[in-house]
């Protein structure tokens, strides 16, 4: 996978559970954010010229305000590195700074996820032998070192669907994939959401064929369940989608013979279920008027 599929991948699970993803990456800052805080994104495209093109864009910029005002708000900017080798502590430096002076504020917390070991400065001083003029570092969560096991009956979801990018024994991949299934299953009630992020663990699980076979023995009951879902899921998606073509060709049938659709008969197309939809556009031909049609259900 490409090092912008990871990052396209890590930037959208700190966007779905910015408040998990803080809590997880960067625990150190993450006490005094309660239920009580706002936490918004921020469009990192808007230092694209000031920046320029010899800067890749990083991952996410999340503003955290207390709306009572016990503390001014924090700017934390998340940034994945999939090849520590690609990482620039000055590049990260430089966004913090512009990020600062856009946004005047100097509460700026940099968070790198790293996902694959290697080299990496874990600080940035500018001075002379006598004096430091800029020092520089920023928190880091090395998800290659974390510990799996640490976090398999974690509460946090973002943990729960990282845990096949930690660090565990080989033989017990199983139970670590099958955790962060539970977790996803346990922790996630939107099915959209649970279909996204089932391809995220999917994705870091790097199951072989052979492997896949072996999991679904060792752990049948969590295989089955997410097969389950994403089979229910497809279906009612299917479902939806013929919905909404006769809901389209219905609306097309009224505009031919009645003239323009009233918001109240769209209301009524849209609150209407296939069968209903169905037997109005057999009925339509035969109607006298818009109002006689709708009424028949």
């Amino acid at each position: 996978m490409s090092r912008e599929s990871h990052d396209h991948n890590f930037k959208n699970l700190i966007l779905d559970y910015p408040r998990e993803a803080i809590a997880f990456f960067a625990a150190a800052e993450a006490r005094a954010i309660d239920a009580g805080v706002r936490i918004l994104p921020i469009r990192e495209e808007q230092l694209k010229e000031r920046l320029g093109e010899r800067f890749r864009e990083l991952d996410v910029p999340l503003l955290v305000e207390w709306p009572d005002g016990r503390r001014a708000a924090l700017l934390f900017v998340f940034e994945e590195e999939t090849d520590p080798r690609r990482f620039s502590i000055h590049r990260l430096a430089h966004y913090c700074l512009d990020l600062s002076v856009l946004y005047e504020t100097e509460r700026v917390v940099p968070v790198v996820i790293f996902l694959h070991p290697g080299t990496y400065p874990e600080q940035l001083r500018l001075g002379s032998e006598e004096q430091a003029y800029l020092q520089f570092h920023y928190l880091q969560r090395a998800l290659f070192a974390t510990p799996a096991r640490d976090y398999l009956t974690s509460g946090n979801l973002v943990a729960r669907l990282t845990l096949p990018s930690m660090r565990y024994a080989p033989e017990e991949k199983f139970e670590v994939i099958a955790a962060a299934t539970r977790g996803l299953l346990e922790l996630e009630p939107d099915p959209e959401r649970r279909l996204k992020y089932a391809d995220f663990i999917d994705i870091y699980a790097m199951l072989s064929e052979t492997e896949q076979q072996a999991y679904r023995h060792r752990y049948p009951q969590e295989a089955t369940a997410m097969m389950r879902f994403s089979e229910r899921f497809i279906e009612q998606g299917r479902q939806e989608g013929q919905k909404e073509e006769a809901r389209r060709l219905l609306g097309k049938q009224i505009q031919l013979k009645f003239g323009e659709l009233p918001d109240w008969a769209e209301q009524r197309l849209t609150q209407a279920d296939h069968a209903v939809l169905e037997d109005w556009s057999a009925a339509i031909l035969s109607a006298d008027s818009l109002e006689a049609l709708l009424r028949q259900h």
